[in-house]
């Protein structure tokens, strides 16, 4: 069991919402401390799972829940720029960030709920998710290089890893969809409790940040859960295959968690932490779905009903890079073309309307978390450059964050270890 879901949400009052159970990474736990809730049981012993069972993600942890945690089906990913200038105000802000975070991924209303309170003020929730589950909502936050920029004293301790990410052929984009200070990524099994996340955070923050852009995800593309099937993208085929799983501790500490030397001088405060690129991809879906099967799965290198490598029976079989065409995707992406470049995946698929030709405004975003981008997405979407499905896709929107370390305990706080 990875650390994050080994402790439980401490000091929050019991949710209005029918608390079925607390769960994590694929389990299950028992003996909730809110509300004297159970995980829900079957057959006696059995828990379970999570995905079935609408259960809450401990908050508390090692490490940030939703980067290992078992991927949920639906997103709501938001940037913000910080406007105050007031450092207190930004660390004030993170705390009720932090105590918000809290209470939601938990089940309960944020402040004093939704209803019951003075007539005359807004009440503190706002109150589209009574009566809906935990849904194993997540909230992971990250800084962008733009918040060690000076404003808030934070320049020296901005980490090596937080590079800015060098232009890659092809890419087209749009500032206004691209960076920000602040990220925040909220998933969970129902939109509706992903969405009054963002918006109740949002709201916390008015006059003191504004989102800088946004995205709504659907359809996981990529799974940290061993034995669950392999989603698949928008272009039919399976993505993924590869992906470090949660349960998979050597690889993550290995991949994705900083620790030790990469948690030295200016990024000591990142130790436990990760980070965070995000990328919005247009497909052209008009096009590829014009485009022969053959050629379909000699780009991606794979067969689209089983998703097995060229030349291989099953999905999982090791494959053999050089029976793909030189420019393929697996071949190009693969660890042992990047020098072992190993990253964890959580995209989801996106549709946002049309472009006004009639095409659909549908994509990858694109979520990758890694120890070090340096050694990890730059290496691999450098390979990129050549791949043959470049001519279907098209980079629109990007975004890298520091992803610090999970909140400890109802005392500790989002960024504690940064602003300290």
């Amino acid at each position: 069991m990875s650390e994050e879901t080994q402790e439980q949400t401490e000091g929050t009052a019991p949710s209005r919402r029918k608390v079925i159970g607390w769960g994590g990474a694929g389990l299950a736990l028992g003996a909730a401390a809110a509300g004297g809730a159970v995980a829900l049981t079957r057959d006696g012993d059995a828990t379970a799972p999570v995905a079935d069972s609408g259960s809450a993600v401990p908050f508390h942890g090692a490490h940030q829940a939703g980067i290992a945690t078992a991927v949920q089906d639906r997103l709501h990913f938001a940037a913000f720029d910080v406007k105050t200038k007031d450092r207190a105000e930004l660390i004030q802000l993170l705390k009720d960030w932090t105590r918000a975070a809290e209470r939601m991924t938990a089940g309960a209303e944020v402040g004093e709920g939704a209803y019951g309170g003075l007539a005359e003020a807004p009440p503190d929730d706002t109150g589209e998710a009574l009566g809906l589950k935990p849904s194993r909502l997540t909230l992971t936050i990250g800084f962008g290089p733009s918040l060690f920029d000076g404003r808030f004293g934070l320049k020296d301790k901005r980490p090596g890893a937080l590079v800015a990410l060098p232009k890659f052929p092809g890419d087209n984009l749009d500032p206004a969809r691209s960076g920000g200070d602040l990220c925040v990524q909220a998933c969970a099994d129902d939109p509706q409790v992903a969405v009054h996340a963002i918006r109740n955070l949002a709201r916390i923050g008015f006059g003191k940040v504004a989102v800088r852009w946004s995205q709504l995800g659907f359809g996981k593309t990529s799974s940290t859960t061993p034995d669950a099937q392999t989603p698949r993208n928008l272009f039919g085929f399976k993505d993924g295959t590869r992906n470090i799983a949660g349960t998979e501790t050597e690889r993550l500490a290995k991949h994705v968690w900083v620790s030790g030397k990469d948690a030295e001088g200016p990024a000591a405060w990142m130790d436990g932490g990760s980070y965070l690129v995000a990328r919005r991809i247009r497909m052209n879906v008009e096009t590829w779905d014009r485009t022969p099967l053959g050629e379909q799965e000699d780009i991606f290198g794979r067969d689209k009903r089983e998703g097995a490598p060229v030349g291989k029976a099953k999905e999982h079989d090791e494959p053999f890079l050089k029976a793909m065409k030189p420019d393929s995707h697996v071949r190009l992406a693969h660890p042992d073309s990047n020098g072992g470049a190993t990253i964890l995946r959580r995209g989801y698929s996106f549709t946002d309307g049309t472009d006004g030709l009639g095409r659909l405004e549908a994509g990858l975003f694109f979520l990758a978390y890694q120890k070090d981008v340096r050694k990890g997405f730059i290496p691999v979407q450098t390979s990129l450059a050549s791949d043959a499905l470049n001519e279907y896709i098209q980079h629109v929107g990007s975004a890298l964050f520091a992803v610090p370390p999970g909140v400890r305990d109802k005392d500790d706080w989002w960024g504690r270890a940064l602003f300290s």
